[in-house]
């Protein structure tokens, strides 16, 4: 058992508390604390922390389908139990930390696989460059984005624990960023769209698929909402059964159908948010690679339609309602990897490569040591200084 007080600037280890050694280093890493909870369909209520921490277990992953790029990607939910009630997250931070940056992790799955208590984000090597990470879990799929953006609200009640207590793991919370990759990028652009509330003051995009909010997303949402017939006392297999029927039909929207899940926005407008959130968005060189694998003359054009486009207007738009934004481009291709630099390639150069081991997309090697230091800089340094720590406004990584 761990106890924290909220004016604590230090984390007191106990005898179950299993800090992540390093050398010259000690970070502590504070798994599964619950930060609200909900009935299925309903909105999340937030859990009173009461500083008194729980078993170093990591928390349950939101009920989910087997991700189909498993693969590619690997699985990001092994060893994980499920539970409906999800809403958990985990802290790492260096053991005597006191006012540095926090990053805020969305994690990836096209908002119906995934989950942050993954090994595959464990964030031991980002926390070394001085910051505190922490990484959410939220619902997915049905019940988190069928009706109302629950998922969206989960996450934003995970911004405002982490407003009100990070500061008891020598966290600032007037200096926080949020990022997240694939979908978790998706959610930290409707984040910054949606709600007014300063909580978080810089935002990085990985891969963001805003070129999936594009076509018929509202009429595809009007017939998901009609065709999944389900209420809150049916059996959670059911769910997902209907959910995975609700996706083959959602096929049929075009670029939307990839993504069938998620925030609903209204009409967006950049002007508010820009003027608030300095912005790093960017993507992977072949990013759409994973979604044609078999069609590699398209993979270009899909990169370029969903993720790469997208990204650079993102970036054209927000410095035009007068906010600061950068792009990046990762382009590192490990030798024989089959689908080149695709989606998720950034992801073991920025936490620990030994939950990517195995991984298809890797083809066996190893993330070079010297572009997964430069990457996870990058990111700390944005995070603690923003744009102004940038070399240029426009990254390439691995060329």
């Amino acid at each position: 058992m761990v106890l924290l007080t909220r004016s604590s600037r230090r984390i007191e280890t106990l005898w179950n508390w299993l800090p992540t050694l390093t050398i010259g280093h000690v970070l502590i890493t504070t798994r599964g604390i619950r930060y609200a909870k909900a009935s299925r369909f309903t909105e999340p209520v937030p859990y009173a922390w009461d500083g008194v921490l729980g078993s170093a277990a990591r928390g349950p992953a939101c009920p989910q389908p087997q991700s189909s790029l498993a693969h590619v990607f690997g699985t990001s939910v092994e060893g994980l139990t499920f539970d409906e009630n999800c809403q958990v997250l985990s802290v790492t931070a260096p053991e005597d930390a006191s006012g540095l940056p926090v990053m805020v992790w969305f994690h990836g799955g096209a908002y119906v696989t995934g989950s942050g208590e993954s090994v595959k984000y464990d964030a031991s090597l980002l926390a070394l460059e001085g910051v505190v990470v922490v990484s959410v879990n939220y619902r997915l799929g049905v019940f988190g984005y069928l009706r109302d953006n629950l998922g969206l609200l989960d996450q934003l009640v995970a911004l405002r624990w982490v407003r009100d207590n990070i500061e008891a793991f020598g966290g600032d919370p007037a200096n926080v960023t949020a990022f997240g990759q694939s979908a978790g990028a998706d959610s930290v652009y409707a984040l910054m769209l949606t709600f007014d509330e300063p909580l978080f003051h810089r935002a990085i995009l990985q891969s963001a698929p805003l070129g999936a909010r594009s076509g018929e997303r509202a009429e595809m949402t009007a017939a998901l909402r009609e065709f999944v017939a389900v209420d809150a006392s049916t059996p959670v297999d059911e769910v997902l059964a209907v959910q995975k029927d609700a996706m083959s039909m959602a096929a049929r929207f075009g670029p939307s159908g990839g993504m069938p899940f998620g925030p609903v926005l209204d009409d967006v407008d950049l002007s508010a948010a820009a003027s608030q959130v300095e912005l790093l968005v960017g993507h992977t060189a072949d990013d759409g690679s994973p979604y044609v694998a078999d069609q590699p003359d398209v993979w270009e054009i899909v990169t370029e339609l969903v993720f790469a486009g997208p990204a650079r207007q993102l970036a054209e738009g927000w410095t035009k309602a007068g906010g600061q934004a950068a792009t990046y481009n990762f382009e590192f291709r490990p030798e024989g990897a089959p689908l080149g630099a695709c989606h998720c390639m950034e992801l073991p150069f920025l936490f620990d490569p030994a939950g990517w081991a195995g991984a298809g997309m890797l083809a066996g090697q190893e993330p070079d040591p010297e572009l997964s230091g430069l990457v996870r800089r990058t990111w700390a340094d944005f995070a603690r200084n923003g744009l102004d720590a940038l070399p240029s406004r426009s990254l390439e990584f691995g060329e």
